[in-house]
Parts: C-alpha cells; sequence; structure tokens
C-alpha cells in the first residue's frame, strides 16, 4: 500500500475537504501490497465485500503463510483454499487459531461469520466422491454470511433419495448441484425447483468422463431453464456465486 497516498487521503478526511464515502470510495481503487511473488490485493473487501482468497493449489507453503500473514493484518476471516494438512500446518504454525476443514480442504482464520441473510443455499451432491467440491461451495457460501444446507449422495442412480428430499430444496433460494459422471443431476434438479440452479461438474467418474469433461457438456445442454454452469471442480465459484445472489436481492 502506498502509505503517502493513504497520509494525504486522512489529512484530507481530517481538513473536511473529504467525506467519509467519498474516502471509502478512493480506497477501493488503491494500490495492493507487492510481497514480490504475490501482489496482495488488499482493499478488495472495499470492491467486492469479500477480501482476496488464496489459492494453494501450486504455491508452497511458506508462500501461502505470508499472503495469510498479509490479508491477515486488515480481516478478521482469511480464507485459503485447496489447502493440503502441510500447508494447514504451516499456518497454524504462525495462527494458532486457525482451523482447517478437511472435506473442503479450506482453511480459515476464524470461525464464519453470523448468517447476514435469511435466504438459504442448498447444496446438493450426485455421490459421495463430489462431497469436496460440495462442500467447498457449502463452506464458502457459510463465509460470505449465507447459512447452508447439505443435501449428499442424492444421485440419479436412485433418484428417490432426491425425491426424498423435496421440502428441503424448496426451502432454498439458491440451488447448488454437484456431480460427476454424466452430470444429470443439474438438469433433474433444475426441474424440479423455481429457483435459480448452479451446477458444478466434478472430475469425478470413469475413463469416458473426461475428468469431468462429459459432466460440463450435459450440464451446458441442460434442458432445465433456470441452471447456470461452473467450471470443472469450481465449488468455490458456485458458492461465491449462490452468496452474491442472496445477498444482493
Amino acid at each position: 500500500m502506498d502509505r503517502n497516498k493513504l497520509r494525504q487521503l486522512l489529512q484530507e478526511v481530517k481538513d473536511g475537504e473529504l467525506d467519509i464515502p467519498a474516502a471509502l470510495e478512493r480506497l477501493k481503487s488503491f494500490p495492493y501490497d507487492d510481497l514480490g511473488f504475490a501482489k496482495i490485493d488488499t482493499h478488495r473487501h472495499l470492491r467486492r465485500g469479500f477480501p482476496e482468497v488464496i489459492f494453494c493449489q501450486g504455491k508452497t507453503p511458506s508462500q501461502v503463510v505470508d499472503i495469510f500473514q498479509t490479508l491477515r493484518r486488515n480481516e478478521h476471516l482469511v480464507m485459503a483454499t485447496r489447502a493440503t494438512a502441510d500447508v494447514f500446518d504451516a499456518i497454524r504454525m504462525k495462527h494458532p487459531g486457525a482451523r482447517y476443514n478437511e472435506s473442503a480442504r479450506i482453511v480459515l482464520s476464524a470461525e464464519p461469520p453470523t448468517a447476514r441473510t435469511e435466504k438459504r443455499v442448498v447444496v446438493v451432491s450426485a455421490g459421495t466422491s463430489d462431497m469436496p467440491i460440495a462442500e467447498e461451495a457449502a463452506v464458502t457460501a457459510e463465509c460470505m454470511g449465507c447459512p447452508a444446507d447439505r443435501i449428499y449422495d442424492v444421485g440419479v442412480a436412485g433418484i428417490h433419495r432426491l425425491l426424498d428430499n423435496r421440502e428441503k430444496l424448496a426451502a432454498g433460494n439458491v440451488i447448488i448441484a454437484v456431480a460427476g459422471m454424466e452430470g444429470a443431476l443439474a438438469s433433474v434438479v433444475g426441474g424440479m425447483v423455481e429457483r435459480p440452479v448452479i451446477a458444478v461438474p466434478t472430475s469425478v467418474g470413469y475413463g469416458a468422463s473426461f475428468e469431468g469433461l462429459a459432466a460440463l457438456l450435459a450440464m451446458l445442454n441442460s434442458c432445465a431453464p433456470g441452471v447456470a454452469v461452473m467450471n470443472i471442480d469450481n465449488g468455490f465459484g458456485a458458492g461465491y456465486f449462490a452468496s452474491i445472489i442472496n445477498l444482493g436481492e
């Protein structure tokens, strides 16, 4: 962050030349913290309503820790996705209060906040193997202040399991449907509810599923209206988008 610009901004507020809303608006475009290997967007919370999230895959544990510490200086809740147990151990050495959701592969600096809305996100997974992506979506929604309900292992191979949960589905303001294999769950759910459905294809499946490509194409070609599709295994993106819908209405 450019400290000289910040001092100038504070002085303008103090002198009455700038009011608080205008100062916050200017802060949105302030620079980042440059760590050399990463440029940390410390004002993303002001622009987007949620801080920058650390994507751990491809980063060393020490790099993740440095980014985590930089964000933690300004944010109560720091979130790191696709984190391994080794990354969590490295973070916990510096931040003993950090917690790890092993299923979601997410490290948090604190407990998720109290819900900011009564509108619920319902996360549905086709199989147990899809749970890591489904949990990533659910935890992301909770971190953004949206209550999340989970309905797991209700794929179309035993569709009666899904039908038994119609009331839970109907209670959701946004539904996230997570499925690998042929990805049919999203179309079925889309035909059952009047709410928006966010489909997430997963890389779960045998050879001809092509690591999620078959599910992705099936979801993109869904005949059910009101279905939006995320990229393969992008539970984080689904949880984020569902929260924007719930908090923005």
